[in-house]
């Protein structure tokens, strides 16, 4: 069984994602997107953390600045918007519902978690709730893999401009 330890990335890359989220990482055992400034955004977790305790997030989102971009977007109410737009978009809700499916088969390839056993995340596949886990999907699977994800990404805009979000430790 994969305990989901945080040891299970790299050493820098542990590190760096520990200074992004002002904390160690909790069962990250992969980076799946690095920014264009090179340094990982967004981290692939392990479906059952080291205490044994069930997670269905299995793309997080590290990097600071995408995450203030998306925090505004969620208050600013755009996930209603995107929600009313799955009753009426029989593509769109396709889309999204097959991106659940691919959350839930990627996740099931590295641990079988019978608790989350048909639950991914951010409100997939009839809820619009998370835009931070749709855009980690995005940027993790890359353009495609989840239709909110693409959108969140270009509503941000590019968040690495500024140079890299944290300074990575040793550097």
């Amino acid at each position: 069984m994969d305990t989901g330890d945080a040891g299970s990335l790299d050493p820098a890359d542990r590190d760096t994602v520990a200074a992004q989220l002002g904390r160690v990482p909790r069962g990250a055992r992969a980076v799946a997107h690095r920014c264009p400034c090179g340094l990982p955004d967004v981290v692939e977790t392990s479906p059952r953390l080291a205490d044994g305790t069930p997670f269905p997030t299995l793309y997080y989102l590290t990097c600071p600045r995408a995450t203030s971009a998306v925090s505004a977007l969620e208050s600013a109410g755009v996930m209603r918007e995107m929600a009313a737009r799955l009753t009426t978009d029989p593509d769109l809700a396709a889309r999204y519902r097959a991106a659940h499916e691919r959350y839930l088969a990627r996740r099931a390839e590295l641990e079988r978690v019978e608790e989350i056993v048909g639950v991914s995340a951010g409100g997939m596949p009839t809820r619009v709730k998370c835009l931070h886990v749709h855009l980690a999907q995005a940027l993790a699977e890359g353009p495609g893999g989840n239709p909110f994800g693409d959108e969140t990404r270009e509503l941000v805009g590019p968040w690495w401009t500024a140079g890299p979000c944290v300074v990575p430790p040793g550097a």
